[in-house]
């Protein structure tokens, strides 16, 4: 399933976001062998490619992407944040630091190295309950403007493109993103602006994505919620701490009643919830 954002305005959408291609990074040492990334040639995002991103109502809960302006949590408070979001599962994981101006944030710490864009696989998921995934929710503590950049091909499209004879019994993975692209076929990304106070929730274990500071400024915080939209299960572990600038969390389907960003992105808060996956 592609790309698809809680949206009731397009251009508000378009105010905020930018699109690009991707390639393999061969020239810059501090990033992962084969690493994607966004090929620089930012470009405004059209209407037409808008109302495409606009999701319709029958999107999954646990694939869809919204952008969201919680209550201010102050120094004391994020540990508390969780409260605000109705769902007793939801936890705090912690917060992280991003550097100013980096194309991506996220870093194999082992490594000591950048891992580019990437899918999460925190829960172990098979190609057929990829869709099914726990989301996540990223806040920007600022002080400066953070964006979230988002693949429009899902896992299980590029994994079933990667392994035609197999998919159904693999695990998708950052690998085959890479792959996909180094044979020389396109992903389109979306970069949308997070601004400070703001935040995401996202499929990250089905979308390409990364956090991103790219264009000059400060360092910024940010924050990461990991919201199961399924209950949860022992073979669902917690999420690591986010590596980028805020507070983090991890909880079930969409319950939140917090007012949308300054842009009129609203959110969506489905009722559908989906039967328990063992990943």
């Amino acid at each position: 399933m592609p790309l698809h954002l809680a949206v009731n305005d397009v251009d508000a959408l378009r105010e905020r976001c930018e699109t690009a291609e991707v390639r393999t990074i061969r020239d810059r040492p501090e990033y992962e062998r084969g690493a994607v990334i966004p090929s620089g040639l930012w470009q405004p995002l059209t209407e037409p490619v808008g109302r495409t991103l606009t999701a319709p109502s029958w999107t999954p809960p646990s694939t869809l992407v919204e952008i969201v302006r919680p209550p201010e949590p102050g120094e004391d408070d994020q540990e508390h944040l969780a409260d605000e979001m109705c769902d007793p599962d939801v936890q705090y994981l912690g917060q992280a630091r991003a550097k100013a101006n980096m194309t991506t944030t996220t870093e194999n710490y082992a490594a000591g190295l950048l891992l580019g864009l990437h899918l999460d696989n925190w829960d172990k998921l098979i190609h057929g309950a990829k869709a099914r995934g726990r989301r996540r929710l990223a806040l920007n503590l600022g002080p400066g403007t953070r964006y979230i950049i988002l693949g429009g091909l899902d896992a299980q499209a590029v994994c079933r493109a990667v392994h035609p004879d197999d998919y159904a019994l693999r695990h998708p993975h950052t690998n085959d993103y890479r792959e996909h692209v180094a044979a020389g076929n396109p992903i389109r990304v979306v970069r949308v602006r997070i601004s400070p106070g703001e935040g995401y929730i996202a499929p990250t274990e089905y979308l390409l994505h990364d956090g991103s500071t790219e264009r000059p400024g400060r360092a910024v915080r940010h924050g990461l919620l990991a919201r199961p939209l399924v209950p949860r299960s022992p073979a669902l572990p917690h999420m690591r701490r986010p590596a980028g600038g805020g507070c983090s969390y991890a909880g079930s389907p969409p319950k939140h009643r917090w007012a949308s960003a300054d842009s009129p992105i609203p959110i969506l808060t489905p009722a559908r919830r989906h039967p328990q996956v063992n990943g």
